[in-house]
C-alpha cells in the first residue's frame, strides 16, 4: 500500500475509530476498523517467549492447551554468548511463534542497562556495556522482524530498577544518556529498523518517559528517524495531554475500564472543551494513526500477502540448546575436575533445588507457558543414559510461593496488582502485621534446611561425583521487585561451605540471571560453573557441558561484583534512591568503574573459561580514514588453539584514550569476535573499528566527539586480561 492509499484511508476514518486505533480495547489489543479492513493490532509479551493466552477483557487466562510454546533462554542468557548469529536465529524463532500465535507485535526484547546488580529484571537485559548490547540486540530485532511481527524495544529510556518503577525520577547526565543508557535503543532503530519502541514506567528529569517529549519526538523521530509505533508500558501513561502532544502512539494498559484511558474518551472531552486546539489535536492523532497504519503496512496485515508462522516446531529446538550451550559460563576450573568423566562415575550426587526447580513460569511478564522445560536433574538423566546411578538431595528448603504475577483461579487482575507502588520496592524485612507469620516461615524454613542439609551431606560421602546446582529463582529475579543484597538465599552458603568440608571436588553450578555473593566459599571453591535461565532445553545444555560434549563457551555480560556495595550506583551513585535516583556514578557503570577506580571484583566483565587455551597475540592497526567527519581503523590479530579440544575463544578489543580531555573510563569495549578453533588451529582475525569507537558525548556541542591524538588498541580475554596493545593515533578531530 502506497503512502497516498494510507493518507486516503486516514481521510475516512471517523475520530471515533481513530481514538479507538491509539488505546487498548483489550488487555493486548487495539480496535480494528471492520469496514476499511483494518484488523486490530494484536501485541504480546515477552522476551523469552511468546506469552500464555488471557481473556480479551480480564488478566485471567483462557487455560486452554494450544497456548504451550518454546521457552527461550533469557536475555542475559543470550548476551553470555557473545554470538550475533545465535542472537539473530533467537530472534526468528521468538518472531516465528509470536506469528504463529496470531500476533503483531512481540513486546521484546529488553535492553536496559544493568547499572545495578540487584534489578529484579537484570535477568530480562543484556547486561552492562552499551556496545555488547547493541551489538547483540540488533540481529534478534532483525530475526523478529523477518516473520512480519513487529519487535517492541523496552523500556525507554533509563529503567533500571524496579523499587519505585512507575514514578521514580531519575536524574542523569546527558553524557551517561548518550553514551550508556541510549545506544542499545538507537542500534535498534537506526541498524535494526525496529518497528515498535516500549516507553518505560519511571520518569525521567520530571516527565514519564511514555509521554516524554525529548525522548519521543527529539530524539526518536527527528534524531534517529523512527518511523514505527511508539507503545506505553502497561500503565505507564500519567497524562492526556502529554500523551497526546509529545509522541507516543498506542496507550496500553492492565484495567478493563478501557473507554477511560488517557489516550480514550479523554483526549475527546479536552478537545471539546478547548483545552487543546482542535487543529492540533486533530494532526496529533493522525500522525500517531499514520504511525500504526505505515507498521500495519510493512507487516503485510493490509494488503492480504502476510508470512504465516508457526510455533513448537521441533526443528528449532536445535537452535535453542546450542543458544543455551553457549550461554554457560566456566567461572573456575583449577584442578580441572571438569569435564567429567562418565566412565568413571556410578553413583552421581545431585545437590540444589534449582537442579529440580522449572524456571519459565514465572518472572513477572516474562512468564512462559512452555511446552517443556528439561530441568537439570533431567539433563543428567537424559545424558548418563542409565548407566550412572543419580541420587538427588534438594539440600535446601524453598517454601517460597513466588511469581506474584500467576493470573490464575480468582485472582484476575494479579497484573493490575503488580502495578500498585506498594508492590514495586526492593525486598527488606515484613511489616508488624505480617511479622508472625513470617517468623512461623523463617523457622520452618531453618528446621527444614537443616534436615536437607543433613541428607545431603550424608549422601555426599559415598558419591563417586557431586554436583550442586543452586542460585536464584524467579521469587527473587522477578518484575516489579529488587533485591535487598546479593546474597544466596534459603542458607545455600552454609551448605555449599559444608558440601566444600565433606567433598573438596564438589562441581558447583549457579543458575540465576544476575550476579550472586559468593565470598563466603569461592575461594574453597575448584570449580565454578554458570547457567543463567537458559530455556527449555537449558537443563541437557548444562548437562553436556559438565560432561564434556559441549566445550563452554560463555562470557559474562556484566561484572560479578565481590559485594552490592561496591556496585558504582551504589559507591558513587544512589540506589534505589526514593522520590528522586541521582546517577551520580555518571558513566563509570559496571567495569568502566571497577577498572578506573582499581575496584576487585569476583569475576570481571567479558570473563569466561574453556576446556582448551587460547593465545592471542600479535595486534596491529591500520587507520584507513581519518576525517573529521569519519574516522575507520582496521585491526589485526592472530588466535590460536593450543589445547586438544576443538572450542570457541571470544576476542575483546577495548579502545582506551592516551590523553583524554575529559575525564573517560580507562577502556571501553568497542569489538569484538567469536572465533572457533579446532585443535591446533590458527586464525588470522580482522575488525574494522569506526568513528563511534572513539567519539564521547561532548554536552557543551550537544553532539559525539572525537578528539584528535593517540589511542591505545587493546586485545583482551576479558576485561582484566589484556594480551597485546597497539596504538594509532588520529590528527584531525
Amino acid at each position: 500500500m502506497t503512502k497516498e492509499k494510507i493518507e486516503k484511508l486516514i481521510a475516512q476514518l471517523t475520530l471515533q475509530e481513530k481514538i479507538d486505533m491509539i488505546h487498548g480495547c483489550g488487555c493486548f489489543t487495539t480496535k480494528g476498523v471492520e469496514r476499511l479492513g483494518i484488523p486490530p493490532f494484536k501485541t504480546s509479551d515477552g522476551p523469552r517467549g511468546v506469552r500464555k493466552e488471557f481473556e480479551t477483557t480480564k488478566w485471567k487466562e483462557i487455560g486452554l492447551s494450544f497456548d504451550f510454546v518454546s521457552y527461550l533462554p533469557c536475555n542475559t542468557a543470550l548476551a553470555a554468548t557473545w554470538n550475533r548469529a545465535l542472537a539473530y536465529s533467537t530472534g526468528r524463532l521468538l518472531g516465528k511463534e509470536a506469528r504463529g500465535r496470531g500476533k503483531d507485535m512481540i513486546l521484546a526484547p529488553g535492553i536496559n542497562i544493568m547499572r545495578t546488580p540487584l534489578c529484579g529484571r537484570s535477568f530480562e537485559y543484556m547486561g552492562e556495556d552499551p556496545y555488547l548490547v547493541s551489538e547483540m540486540v540488533v540481529p534478534v530485532v532483525q530475526g523478529i522482524e523477518e516473520n512480519d511481527v513487529s519487535s517492541c524495544v523496552k523500556h525507554f529510556a533509563a529503567n533500571n530498577q524496579e523499587t519505585r518503577r512507575l514514578d521514580v525520577d531519575v536524574e542523569v547526565s546527558e553524557r551517561a544518556l548518550r553514551e550508556i543508557y541510549l545506544p542499545g535503543f538507537e542500534a535498534a532503530v537506526k541498524k535494526g529498523k525496529a518497528k515498535g519502541i516500549m516507553g518505560a514506567y519511571n520518569k525521567l528529569r520530571g516527565t514519564h518517559c511514555c509521554h516524554h517529549d525529548y525522548l519521543l519526538n527529539e530524539i526518536l523521530r527527528k534524531e534517529w528517524g523512527f518511523e514505527g509505533i511508539t507503545v506505553s508500558d502497561w500503565g505507564g501513561v500519567h497524562d492526556t495531554k502529554e500523551a497526546l502532544l509529545n509522541g507516543l502512539d498506542m496507550e496500553m494498559s492492565v484495567t478493563d475500564n478501557f473507554d477511560e484511558y488517557y489516550m480514550a474518551e479523554p483526549i475527546i472531552r479536552m478537545i471539546e472543551s478547548g483545552e487543546v486546539d482542535k487543529k492540533t489535536a486533530y494532526a496529533k492523532i493522525d500522525e500517531k494513526v499514520r504511525h500504526i497504519l505505515n507498521v500495519m503496512n510493512k507487516l503485510h496485515m493490509l494488503d492480504g500477502e502476510r508470512k504465516a508462522g508457526g510455533y513448537n516446531d521441533y526443528e528449532d529446538k536445535a537452535a535453542l540448546r546450542q543458544t543455551a550451550r553457549e550461554s554457560v559460563v566456566l567461572l573456575k576450573n583449577d584442578k580441572e575436575i571438569l569435564p567429567l568423566d562418565r566412565k568413571k562415575i556410578k553413583k552421581l550426587l545431585v545437590v540444589g533445588e534449582n537442579a529440580n526447580r522449572q524456571h519459565a513460569p514465572g518472572g513477572g511478564s516474562a512468564e512462559i507457558k512452555s511446552l517443556y522445560e528439561i530441568t537439570p536433574l533431567l539433563g543428567l538423566n537424559m545424558l548418563l543414559g542409565g548407566n550412572t546411578e543419580i541420587i538427588y538431595k534438594p539440600g535446601y528448603f524453598n517454601e517460597d510461593i513466588g511469581n506474584i504475577w500467576a493470573n490464575t483461579g480468582d485472582n484476575e487482575n494479579g497484573q493490575a496488582d503488580s502495578l500498585n507502588q506498594d508492590n514495586n520496592t526492593t525486598q527488606s524485612s515484613p511489616e508488624p502485621d505480617v511479622k508472625a507469620k513470617s517468623e512461623e516461615k523463617k523457622r520452618r524454613q531453618t528446621e527444614m534446611n537443616e534436615i536437607y542439609r543433613r541428607e545431603a551431606l550424608e549422601a555426599a560421602r559415598d558419591a563417586d561425583a557431586v554436583i550442586f546446582v543452586g542460585g536464584l529463582t524467579h521469587d527473587y529475579d522477578t518484575e516489579g521487585q529488587d533485591r535487598a543484597d546479593m546474597k544466596l538465599p534459603y542458607e545455600q552458603d552454609r551448605l555449599i561451605s559444608e558440601l566444600l568440608q565433606v567433598r573438596p571436588d564438589t562441581v558447583i553450578t549457579l543458575v540465576a540471571g544476575s550476579p550472586v555473593d559468593m565470598s563466603a566459599w569461592l575461594e574453597n571453591a575448584d570449580t565454578l560453573v554458570y547457567s543463567w535461565y537458559a530455556g527449555m532445553e537449558g537443563g541437557i545444555a548444562l548437562a553436556e557441558v559438565l560432561f564434556g560434549d559441549v566445550n563452554p563457551s560463555g562470557h559474562l555480560p556484566e561484572t560479578f561484583p565481590l559485594s552490592e556495595k561496591d556496585c558504582p550506583a551504589v559507591a558513587l551513585g544512589e540506589f534505589p534512591g526514593g522520590d528522586k535516583v541521582s546517577y551520580g556514578e555518571d558513566i563509570f557503570v559496571g567495569y568502566r568503574y571497577y577498572d578506573t577506580y582499581d575496584v576487585a571484583t569476583a569475576f570481571p566483565f567479558g570473563y569466561g573459561l574453556s576446556y582448551t587455551d587460547f593465545v592471542m597475540t600479535g595486534i596491529r592497526a591500520e587507520v584507513l580514514e581519518d576525517t573529521a567527519e569519519s574516522k575507520s581503523v582496521k585491526v589485526s590479530f592472530d588466535v590460536s588453539n593450543i589445547g586438544s579440544r576443538a572450542g570457541a575463544a571470544v576476542a575483546q578489543i577495548y579502545v582506551a584514550d592516551k590523553c583524554p580531555k575529559v575525564k573517560k573510563a580507562s577502556k571501553e569495549l568497542k569489538a569484538f569476535e567469536k572465533i572457533y578453533l579446532e585443535a591446533g588451529e590458527a586464525r588470522e582475525v580482522s575488525l574494522i573499528l569506526e568513528r563511534e569507537a572513539f567519539t564521547y558525548f561532548d554536552e557543551e556541542a550537544h553532539g559525539f566527539k572525537v578528539d584528535a591524538g593517540s589511542y591505545m588498541l587493546l586485545l583482551a580475554k576479558n576485561a582484566d586480561e589484556i594480551v597485546d596493545i597497539t596504538e594509532i593515533e588520529f590528527k584531525n578531530s
